[in-house]
């Protein structure tokens, strides 16, 4: 709550934005939601569990992939490999990922809102074999 209004003064945000987060129970708290309504920072209306609309969870899924397959041994080994391999992420990738935002959007609307199939390629079926 606080520290979302303490996060936008450093950051000497304007006024005129729009915030987007998920809809995970700590953005959308009661304190959140105070917190962003007393600031009057407008929000983006955005579907639960959406990681299909979000292209950085597939970037996440790929440094867990990369990071698992060098099995860390302690948190140094765990620290020192996500810097290294976020690093190795090509820049084509994310260009690919930003490239089908269009195909997203048609298909979760097409969805009316339920997961796609760019959530079944995504970050959560791999954290279920991973972890």
């Amino acid at each position: 709550g606080v520290s979302t209004h303490l996060s936008l003064i450093k950051l000497k945000m304007k006024r005129n934005f729009i915030f987007q987060h998920d809809n995970d129970p700590k953005h959308t708290s009661k304190s959140t939601k105070e917190c962003l309504h007393r600031n009057k920072i407008k929000t983006l209306e955005w579907p639960s569990q959406s990681p299909d609309l979000n292209p950085i969870e597939h970037l996440w899924g790929d440094l867990k992939r990369a990071v698992h397959r060098r099995c860390p041994r302690n948190l140094s080994d765990l620290e020192g490999f996500c810097k290294e391999e976020w690093a190795n992420i090509a820049t084509s990738r994310c260009a690919t990922l930003i490239g089908s935002y269009p195909k997203r959007l048609s298909a979760v609307i097409k969805a009316k809102g339920a997961a796609t199939k760019y959530l079944f390629k995504g970050v959560h079926i791999y954290a279920t074999r991973l972890f």
